[in-house]
């Protein structure tokens, strides 16, 4: 939450303030039960993780969404420390859009962060009309004041990188961010640095290619992506697209937290690659690979090599770590880097996975591991699934985790996760 220094905005002034804030005591995650066979709405748990609380990694409230299906995924704050110098600005709301219903709900967190109440609910008919864009991922609060949602796609399921903007005060939707016709083919997530005058965003795959699992066959089509675009961010268009070797299924991305910097990483989840992405001595930009996480030759999977699967990636807020997951190897990772260039591994640690001891898959050549690792076990209770989500502590000392992917894959990959 905000800092407490009487006439401020939300957040903190820099990266390197926010690691001296607070311990968090509670986090909010959404639910998913689609998929799951139980019809139930998602739902947004809040969950205590303060160590001195009697109610310490508990669920302490769930807040259901009064529809079926939608199929939470992000969320993101209405405001953020972009506006960290306008005291009217708080951070009370927070704004969840629906994957597959593309309904966004906003949630007020700010009245009672232990137990968030709905405030607003932007039906899918609204956003349809005034922006032509659905299946929504990515939230971002901007310094204007509004907020920037990413699509994946149109109101027919085709490919459509477009971004819709609300008003961060009333979340009326005002239309989209990019000019008319300016579309990315696909969409997924993205991040902006102002001080370089750019936006990078990434790119799935079509939702009626994704919607139901994952079919080798699309990837030998060419319907799942391996591009990055960049934006012009004052002028609101794509000024170049970056074609990634080994970069298959470019999923989240992330800028260095340091506003000067023009510089930073995609993690690339079926080519299971890190790419860094840099600003040259021009107004152009390239990418190139830095980490390569390779395949498992395996029996008894849906395919004899095993990707990584890398599916989310975050930098801690000094810029020193790279963190990333490898859902369907089990593995979360942690790399230096000190030098963007040349990432250096520093820590692993296996929870879950599809290749563990005891499973229906057999590894029959791995270059990194001499055995299977262990099953996760917590509290007596064998955890499914891989590290998925993940989130870092302001001050970079602790790492929550999280298994779901996206229901439809959940199911096909990790069926006992959903039951």
């Amino acid at each position: 939450m905000a800092t407490k220094c009487g006439n401020c905005g939300p957040g903190y002034p820099t990266p390197l303030e926010a690691m001296k804030g607070p311990r968090e005591e509670i986090i909010y995650l959404p639910c998913i039960y689609r998929n799951t066979g139980t019809e139930a709405p998602d739902y947004l748990a809040t969950v205590d993780v303060d160590p001195k609380s009697p109610q310490y990694c508990q669920v302490i409230h769930r807040l259901p969404m009064p529809n079926l299906k939608d199929e939470l995924h992000h969320s993101g704050w209405n405001t953020c420390s972009s506006c960290f110098g306008d005291s009217t600005k708080s951070r009370t709301k927070l704004v969840l859009p629906s994957l597959i219903s593309s309904r966004i709900y906003v949630v007020d967190v700010g009245s009672e962060p232990r137990a968030p109440k709905l405030h607003k609910v932007i039906e899918p008919k609204d956003i349809h009309a005034k922006c032509g864009l659905a299946f929504l991922h990515t939230t971002h609060c901007l310094a204007s004041g509004e907020v920037m949602i990413s699509s994946l796609g149109d109101t027919k399921g085709d490919g459509k990188g477009g971004f819709v903007l609300l008003d961060g005060e009333t979340f009326e939707v005002k239309g989209t961010w990019e000019r008319p016709g300016g579309a990315a083919p696909l969409g997924y997530d993205f991040w902006y640095q102002p001080r370089h005058n750019v936006m990078i965003s990434t790119e799935w795959a079509a939702p009626n290619v994704l919607r139901d699992g994952f079919n080798p066959a699309d990837v030998e089509a060419g319907l799942y992506g391996s591009h990055l675009y960049v934006w012009d961010w004052q002028r609101h268009e794509i000024v170049q697209t970056l074609s990634m070797k080994d970069g298959l299924i470019p999923l989240e991305i992330r800028f260095l937290h340091n506003p000067d910097a023009a510089q930073g990483f995609v993690g690339c989840a079926l080519s299971a690659t890190i790419q860094r992405f840099f600003k040259n001595k021009g107004s152009t930009w390239s990418v190139e690979k830095v980490i390569q996480v390779p395949p498992k030759k395996v029996k008894g999977w849906l395919l004899p090599e095993m990707p990584g699967l890398i599916t989310d990636i975050l930098l801690s807020l000094d810029d020193r770590f790279l963190y990333f997951s490898n859902w369907l190897h089990g593995d979360l990772r942690q790399y230096d880097i000190s030098d963007p260039q040349r990432p250096r591994l520093t820590g692993q640690l296996f929870l879950g996975g599809s290749i563990v001891k005891g499973g229906p898959v057999q590894v029959l050549e791995d270059q990194e591991l001499k055995s299977q690792p262990e099953p996760l076990v917590v509290k007596g209770k064998r955890v499914s699934g891989g590290p998925q989500m993940i989130q870092l502590s302001l001050d970079g000392k602790r790492l929550y985790v999280t298994t779901s992917l996206y229901s439809a894959w959940d199911k096909q990959f990790y069926p006992d996760l959903i039951r």
